[in-house]
């Protein structure tokens, strides 16, 4: 198995746990990538793949465990009984950022994987100029889908129905005339469950005239882990080129 670049040290973040990453050698300007893992919980301290892409680019990360959170603002009690993830992400990790590293927005980017994925997208598109860089990588967008599953323990619990679910994806909180400026997502063609709504995503971003990327062609496994690490290197390359745009602009 190949050695992980850099280092992962586990941290507790408002009695909550969550990861960070420090690369061999990181970028002077404070970059930061702030992960939002799956349903399944796959984070990245063992993942000699994406450790290897943060520290190619010299980019710092941090991931923030919310278990089946879905990363939306609604309680979930299996992570919080008194905060959603969403505001966790915002009034605690935000804060701890800045605080750690003097990292501020537009100089912290999203990378989600699946649950996670959506979750990078939700934020990206309901707080603009907060997160203006985002990559999804096998983003599971309508997460109603899930709401009637046997093995689905949180959903029900945090929405009345199915609908009251949809209605919160992020393809509902897309704002016709204020959106991230730098949006990347990809799906598996043989993703059977998720791909269909990464495709309404991209006509829906398309009819609005919305600028984004996307690879929605690339065959790498399917919904899993062979496929998120196949994809890194083009998700992480976007962030990382796409922080320099944001700190040219500013």
């Amino acid at each position: 198995m190949s050695q992980i670049a850099g280092t992962w040290t586990r941290i507790a973040i408002a009695g909550h746990a969550a990861d960070i990453y420090e690369p061999p050698q990181a970028s002077p300007h404070g970059y930061v990538v702030l992960y939002l893992h799956g349903v399944h919980i796959g984070l990245l301290d063992d993942n000699a793949a994406v450790s290897t892409e943060l520290a190619r680019h010299g980019l710092r990360a941090i991931v923030p465990i919310t278990e089946r959170s879905w990363w939306t603002d609604r309680i979930c009690a299996e992570f919080d009984p008194h905060i959603s993830a969403e505001r966790h992400v915002l009034d605690h990790v935000l804060p701890y950022i800045a605080e750690r590293w003097g990292t501020t927005p537009p100089r912290i980017a999203l990378l989600g994987t699946s649950m996670g994925g959506q979750g990078g997208l939700r934020f990206a598109f309901k707080y603009p100029n907060k997160f203006p860089i985002v990559a999804a990588i096998s983003p599971a967008i309508d997460y109603q889908l899930r709401f009637d599953e046997e093995e689905e323990e949180t959903l029900p619990l945090m929405y009345p129905s199915a609908e009251g679910a949809r209605q919160d994806t992020a393809t509902l909180h897309v704002h016709p005339l204020n959106w991230p400026r730098n949006l990347w997502f990809c799906s598996d063609p043989t993703d059977w469950k998720w791909h269909d709504s990464a495709q309404k995503l991209r006509m829906k971003l398309a009819a609005l005239g919305i600028p984004h990327d996307h690879d929605l062609e690339t065959e790498a496994g399917g919904h899993s882990w062979d496929y998120y690490n196949h994809m890194a290197p083009a998700a992480i390359g976007f962030i990382a080129e796409r922080l320099e745009r944001e700190r040219l602009r500013v």
